[in-house]
C-alpha cells in the first residue's frame, strides 16, 4: 500500500472519529435539554398544585401548645377530608421550623403552629413570628392565599398581624378567619371584669382596652374582603363570659372589622361547653367551624 493510500485512509478513518464523537454530544445535549424541560414542568406543576390550594393556619393561646387545636384538626380531618400536612414550630427568637409534608394533591390542607415561647402577649413581637412563618410558606410552596383558626391570644396575635401586613400584596391573603373565644377587648381578672362592658347601638364597646384602643386606632389597616366567623363562649352562670373572656370582650370585634369585612358572623355556645377551654373540644364548634371553611 502506498503512502498516499495510508494518508487517504488515515483521513477518513478520522473524519468518522469527529462524526461519531459530535453525534454523541448531541445525543447527550438533547437528554439533558429534555431532563431540564421535565425537571422545570414537575416544578412548575408542584408550585402551581400549592398555590391553587387554601391552607388553613390553625394558632393556639397563651400557655397552650398543641393539644388546644388538636382537637379540630382531629375533626376536619375525619369529617370534612382536610389533612394536615405540616407543623410549625415557631422558637422563642420567631425561627420557624416545618416538618411534616405537604402532598401537590391535598385538597384541604391544615398546618398547625406551636409557639416555643407560648406566654410571650407582646402582639408587636409575636406577629413578627407569623410574618416569618407566611414567608417561608410563601417561599417554599409559594402560596397566595390562607384561612386561620385562633384560639383565646392567638387571635391577637393574627389581627396584630393583620393590621401591619393584611395589605401587603408581596403577601399571602388572607381569606377566611375563624376567632375562638378572642379577648379583642379585655380579659377578666386583667383589664376587664364580668357584666363591667357593654355594647352600645352602634356596635362600639363602651369601655377600651389598652390593646382595643391601639386596634381601633389602626382598624383602616385591616384588609378588605376577608370573611370572618366569630365564635365565643357564655357559661350562662351570670358572668356573661366563657371564664375568662366576657361576651362583650369578644364582640368587640365587629365594630373593628365590618366595614372592611366581606362577611361578619357571631356564634354564641352557651353552656358548660361554651367555657373558654371546652371550646376548642366542642365537636358542634368544629362543626361550625368546618362549615365556615369549606362549605359556605
Amino acid at each position: 500500500m502506498g503512502k498516499k493510500t495510508s494518508r487517504w485512509l488515515f483521513g477518513i478513518l478520522l473524519l468518522l472519529l469527529i462524526g461519531i464523537g459530535l453525534f454523541s454530544w448531541r445525543q447527550k445535549q438533547q437528554k439533558v435539554a429534555v431532563s431540564s424541560s421535565t425537571a422545570i414542568t414537575q416544578n412548575q406543576q408542584k408550585t402551581a398544585a400549592h398555590q391553587d390550594t387554601i391552607p388553613t393556619i390553625y394558632l393556639h393561646g397563651y400557655g397552650a401548645g398543641a393539644r388546644s387545636t388538636n382537637s379540630m384538626i382531629t375533626y376536619a380531618e375525619e369529617h370534612d377530608n382536610a389533612h394536615r400536612v405540616l407543623t410549625a414550630t415557631i422558637s422563642r427568637s420567631g425561627q420557624v421550623k416545618l416538618s411534616g409534608s405537604w402532598p401537590k394533591n391535598t385538597k384541604r390542607p391544615l398546618i398547625q403552629v406551636v409557639l416555643k415561647d407560648n406566654t410571650n402577649n407582646d402582639y408587636f413581637v409575636t406577629r413578627e413570628w407569623i410574618h416569618n412563618l407566611l414567608l417561608l410558606l410563601k417561599r417554599k410552596y409559594h402560596i397566595s392565599r390562607y384561612n386561620t383558626v385562633a384560639h383565646s391570644m392567638g387571635n391577637l396575635t393574627f389581627l396584630f398581624y393583620q393590621i401591619k401586613y393584611g395589605q401587603n400584596n408581596a403577601l399571602p391573603k388572607l381569606k377566611k378567619q375563624v376567632n375562638l373565644g378572642a379577648p379583642f377587648n379585655g380579659i377578666i381578672g386583667m383589664d376587664d371584669q364580668p357584666n363591667r362592658n357593654r355594647l352600645e347601638k352602634t356596635g362600639k364597646p363602651k369601655y377600651f382596652s389598652s390593646t382595643y384602643q391601639y386596634l381601633l386606632e389602626h382598624r383602616k389597616d385591616y384588609p378588605r374582603g376577608v370573611d370572618i366567623l366569630n365564635i365565643f363562649g357564655n357559661k350562662e352562670d351570670g358572668t356573661n363570659s366563657d371564664d375568662a373572656v366576657s361576651v362583650t370582650s369578644a364582640r368587640s370585634l365587629r365594630y373593628l372589622v365590618e366595614t372592611r369585612a366581606a362577611s361578619y358572623h357571631e356564634i354564641e355556645v352557651k353552656g358548660p361547653g361554651g367555657q373558654h377551654s371546652k371550646l376548642h373540644e366542642n365537636k358542634a364548634v368544629a362543626k361550625k367551624i368546618d362549615q365556615f371553611l369549606w362549605h359556605n
